[in-house]
């Protein structure tokens, strides 16, 4: 039995969490983190981590970028494994999770479906096959309440690219110059709108033919999943950054 604290419980994305968990028996959440009490969760929630007084083998962190450096100090204070699939992170705040995995292990990732890795690995071969024969654009859609633009996960696809394309880089605001497009850009595209969970689109532009590959999310809940199997994962595992592609090939 895997013994979860869940921080940012209350939330759309831990209310998820907590329901999709309440459906297995080889999991548990046994307190959750939040500003917002809610009785009705059936486990206790603490208003912050000094507060906290259960022992869990795993933390899942659905929580807000402010919170990050209270949930590193309590997991390295506890030798807590965390997975940490809040959004928005800075290069800052990304070295301070690079920095605690040296001492617990951290699962990361910008995006918790498993359909969204393949998403990244397709990506990749495509990159690789097609080289700078073909123009590479990234179009990201979530709902209107997102924060942060472009998502973490176009960012994630376009870093798996330029693992193929070392010499390309990101383009942001094509919008704002009168020139032609460069062989080497990844453009990067944001839309916000409505409800929508999450649409990810890879398009491999060439001469006279166009490769799209891409993913679309109708629920929250494939994010949940993503994030309770990797919390199955993370336990007993050696300090270190972990990612998709490693709970994958555990699994397979």
């Amino acid at each position: 039995m895997t013994r979860i604290l869940l921080s940012g419980c209350c939330g759309k994305m831990g209310r998820f969490v907590a329901a999709a968990v309440a459906q297995r028996k080889d999991c548990e959440i046994v307190a959750g983190i939040d500003i917002v009490d809610d009785s009705t969760l059936g486990f206790p929630v603490f208003a912050n981590y000094d507060e906290v007084e259960v022992k869990a083998d795993v933390i899942i962190d659905f929580s807000n970028p402010s919170l990050l450096p209270a949930m590193l100090s309590y997991a390295v204070k506890t030798n807590t494994g965390v997975v940490l699939a809040t959004t928005g992170l800075t290069d800052e705040q990304i070295k301070a999770v690079e920095d605690a995995s040296e001492t617990i292990p951290v699962f990361f990732s910008y995006n918790m479906s498993i359909g969204v890795s393949l998403l990244c690995e397709l990506s990749k071969v495509a990159a690789k096959v097609l080289g700078n024969g073909f123009d590479v654009e990234i179009v990201e859609a979530h709902h209107n309440q997102k924060l942060d633009a472009p998502s973490g996960t176009a960012i994630m696809l376009g870093n798996a690219i330029k693992e193929e394309m070392p010499d390309a880089y990101f383009e942001y605001d094509r919008h704002s110059k009168r020139e032609k497009r460069h062989t080497n850009e990844i453009g990067i595209h944001s839309v916000r709108g409505g409800t929508i969970v999450g649409e990810h689109e890879v398009i491999f532009a060439g001469e006279d033919e166009v490769i799209t590959v891409s993913h679309s999310a109708a629920s929250k809940r494939v994010f949940a999943v993503g994030a309770i199997r990797a919390a199955k994962f993370l336990p007993q595992k050696q300090a270190g950054m972990y990612e998709m592609k490693d709970l994958l090939a555990e699994e397979n």
